[in-house]
């Protein structure tokens, strides 16, 4: 990969980071807020629920506005208004502070991710493209790495208002690096569509296809990834197996990402991203059921680890799949609308995972529920998608 190709991947690839240290961040904060702020069950919900009402509305308008005004300014936004949220995280007096600025948090942190698809897949084309793309989301571990060292080391002894200004001021780091992205390709045009009009348009006879079956494969993939990360570790812990909410652990799911990323990136140089993405699936279910059912802690570890090995590295294929479905002067808003969606999926798995415990469900069966939407992805996928690129 020429010298350039390493600079736009370490730039864009700080979005994915930035993402994924949220997201893990919350998780660890959530507990702690819980029981200071004496939180109810509902509430602890809405901190969830707010946080990717904020992500689906981000991805959904940024995604215009990367084509409406450029790719670059926009990318910067979404940043300013992640370092911005956190500033103001660390000052909340309540839950409904804390509310209302994970909402602006997550208007920052969904918008990022589309716009830096679009990047990536403006500047590179074919099996080159699709590889920088998985490889940029490979970030996503280090990422989660980097919460749980902040989680286990930094917020037992400062706090989680402290270990929350640590990430805020990263984040201006970041917007150092991010003066030297690329301005336009000689391919990007800015958009004269308006919003109503752009939106139309993925939807129109020459994208239907791709932006119903993309929103499909994201709203199940998020669904499923969201559903089985954030809650059922906590189920576990219920069941005796305290192990899933050690620092070791966490590591060790997340170190289990980065080979799922890379062993992607490889074969979709050499196989279709269909067939590629659908074993990745398959592998997905199979990991998902003996994860849930795994009745030791080894079994626990290994199943886990497969689970992240494979969860993520669908994630990756997805990324590398969706912008290049549309053309330059709709990408942004089609990889915006089908992660929006996504996001959708990623508020109901979580609060799907709760409801069926409550009446009853043993976690064999809840599982069940998420292997079948993943039969339904992989049929969605296999059906009507193309492997071609625009």
């Amino acid at each position: 990969m020429e010298v350039k190709g390493n600079k736009l991947l370490l730039l864009i690839g700080t979005a994915w980071l930035f993402d994924a240290l949220d997201v893990a961040l919350l998780s660890f904060i959530m507990p702690v807020i819980k029981q200071s702020w004496q939180l109810s069950a509902s509430e602890m919900g809405a901190v969830s629920a707010i946080t990717s009402l904020g992500m689906m509305i981000g991805a959904l308008g940024c995604g215009y506005l990367a084509d409406k005004i450029g790719r670059k300014p926009v990318l910067i936004m979404t940043l300013l208004l992640f370092s911005f949220g956190n500033l103001l995280l660390t000052l909340a007096p309540n839950v409904g502070w804390f509310l209302a600025v994970r909402f602006i948090t997550g208007i920052g942190l969904g918008g990022e991710l589309p716009v830096a698809a679009t990047i990536i897949a403006d500047h590179f084309t074919g099996t080159k493209r699709a590889r920088m793309l998985v490889l940029v989301d490979s970030f996503w571990a280090f990422g989660w790495i980097l919460a749980s060292v902040l989680s286990f080391v930094v917020m037992p002894k400062f706090g989680w208002r402290i270990t929350v200004l640590i990430t805020a001021l990263m984040g201006v780091y970041a917007l150092l690096m991010r003066r030297h992205l690329p301005e336009k390709t000689a391919t990007e045009a800015t958009s004269q569509l308006g919003f109503g009009p752009a939106l139309r348009e993925v939807w129109s006879a020459k994208y239907r296809r791709a932006t119903f079956c993309l929103s499909t494969l994201w709203f199940i993939i998020m669904f499923a990834y969201y559903g089985m990360f954030l809650w059922l570790p906590s189920v576990l812990v219920m069941r005796g197996f305290s192990v899933v909410h050690s620092f070791g652990y966490t590591v060790l799911m997340s170190l289990a990402q980065l080979p799922g990323y890379y062993l992607a990136a490889w074969l979709i140089g050499k196989y279709r991203r269909k067939i590629v993405l659908a074993s990745y699936l398959l592998g997905t279910m199979l990991s998902a059921w003996a994860f849930g059912t795994a009745t030791t802690e080894t079994m626990i570890l290994i199943s886990g680890a497969l689970l992240s090995f494979f969860t993520l590295g669908a994630w990756g294929i997805m990324i590398a799949f969706t912008p290049g479905q549309f053309d330059v002067a709709v990408r942004g808003m089609g990889m915006g609308f089908a992660q929006s969606i996504g996001r959708i999926g990623a508020t109901i798995g979580p609060f799907l995972v709760g409801a069926l415990i409550a009446i009853g469900f043993k976690i064999p069966a809840i599982f069940m529920v998420f292997v079948g939407a993943l039969i339904i992805g992989v049929i969605v996928l296999l059906v009507g998608l193309h492997d071609e690129d625009r």
